[in-house]
């Protein structure tokens, strides 16, 4: 595989680069960089990295850099996979970051484009790119995690009491693990309006405005002492019927395409931690000389570069509707999530007895904390196991893990 650039991309990575010049400083790697600091368990510094996410991300958009992929019509540049890979690469040196925005683009943006009405796509898209306003995905609850489609939460239709005499659905329920739903405008929502199907059937997807009445977010305190996850209950919370997305009852396949982006999003993240952070880490601690260390850091910068591989032709065969020369999202995030693992593994055996310590660590404990954070890479979007079934049902074949309620009306299953 040829990774150097065309005459084409060498011409925009040089005007990429003249932009971020513009813009923004290169990393230094190390705690005087505030991109890295989404890590943060002080409220101050978190709240400050959130405000200056949201100001990159409003720069970008008005730059006309936001959206490299995206159509024009929607807002965005209309550029190619291999624009957006050139533009991350060079981002990936400089001290500056959208953090969560990014990833709530990548999992509201592709299904809006795709199953959204026209009227939501005007209203809603423009201002996902820019980052004014932010969004969050209330998937998975309780007792449906990685059997997704085994969800609870219901929605019931009610008709004629919403405003001006419109339809509107009841929804109550809970959902768990939600990425930054404290700080969200909106979310995308999954819940049962029809329990007498199986449970892939009866699956709307709504649009939920997070200030409506009736929500309740109670965030999750992690290892790290940081609440990125939260739990959220859903009682008596009213959603225009305009707010559906997709047909009724038909959530599971507007669903599936947020599953897609999100395993692609997943194994495309940790530009806290690329390759060059670990190397400048590892220069730090004078380990460079050292083969075995040489012989890892080159592991991890081939995994970085087949990760690059990866994600372009993903990106590629999406852009040009190709779908067949996809690489399978699972695989995507399995090779991602393993890759990760080596990276901090290395960075705390670099460290070496300091490695065992937490804020008292070099860089304020950054590595300790990304060693920890790893886990939810490895288990959100689907566990690790979750997808190697998937890889091993839909790529290779294998026969399909037993289930007993595939069939079967939800409202007789156990879960019921």
């Amino acid at each position: 595989m040829d990774f150097d650039d065309t005459p084409e991309l060498a011409e925009f990575r040089a005007e990429v680069r003249d932009f971020l010049d513009a813009h923004s400083t290169e990393r230094h790697g190390d705690d005087r960089d505030w991109s890295r600091n989404g890590a943060s368990t002080d409220e101050s510094v978190a709240a400050d990295y959130r405000r200056r996410c949201r100001e990159w991300q409003q720069l970008l958009h008005r730059e006309g850099w936001a959206g490299i992929t995206w159509p024009v019509a929607f807002g965005g540049r209309g550029g190619s996979p291999a624009q957006q890979m050139v533009f991350n690469q060079e981002l990936s040196r400089y001290d500056a970051t959208s953090g969560f925005i990014t990833a709530a683009q990548a999992l509201v943006g592709p299904t809006l484009m795709k199953h959204g009405t026209p009227e939501q796509q005007q209203r809603y898209l423009e201002p996902l790119l820019a980052g004014d306003e932010w969004w969050c995905q209330l998937f998975s609850e309780p007792g449906a995690g990685s059997d997704l489609a085994a969800l609870a939460t219901r929605a019931e239709l009610s008709v004629g009491t919403g405003a001006d005499g419109a339809d509107e659905w009841i929804v109550n329920g809970q959902k768990v693990w939600t990425s930054n739903a404290q700080y969200a405008d909106f979310g995308i929502l999954v819940a049962r309006t029809d329990p007498t199907v199986p449970k892939h059937q009866g699956l709307t997807f709504f649009i939920l405005d997070m200030r409506s009445p009736g929500i309740e977010i109670r965030p999750l305190v992690q290892a790290q002492g940081v609440a990125h996850f939260n739990e959220v209950f859903l009682s008596d919370v009213r959603i225009p019927a305009d707010h559906v997305v997709g047909e009724v009852g038909d959530g599971w396949t507007v669903t599936r395409t947020t599953l897609r982006s999100e395993s692609s999003m997943i194994s495309g993240a940790g530009q806290a931690t690329p390759f060059s952070a670990l190397l400048d880490l590892a220069r730090r601690c004078g380990a460079t000389d050292d083969a075995r260390v040489r012989q890892r850091l080159a592991a991890v910068y081939g995994d970085e570069l087949i990760l690059r591989w990866m994600g372009w032709r993903t990106q590629t065969a999406v852009m040009q509707g190709r779908y067949e020369l996809m690489l399978h999202g699972s695989l995507l995030k399995n090779f991602f999530t393993r890759s990760f693992r080596k990276r901090v593994e290395l960075a705390l055996d670099l460290q070496g007895p300091e490695g065992m310590l937490w804020t008292d660590a070099e860089g304020d404990g950054f590595w300790q904390y990304q060693a920890i954070n790893q886990f939810a890479s490895r288990i959100g979007g689907g566990t690790d196991e979750v997808h190697r079934n998937n890889l091993g049902e839909q790529v290779l074949g294998l026969p399909r893990e037993p289930s007993t309620d595939r069939t079967v009306p939800w409202n007789q299953s156990t879960r019921a």
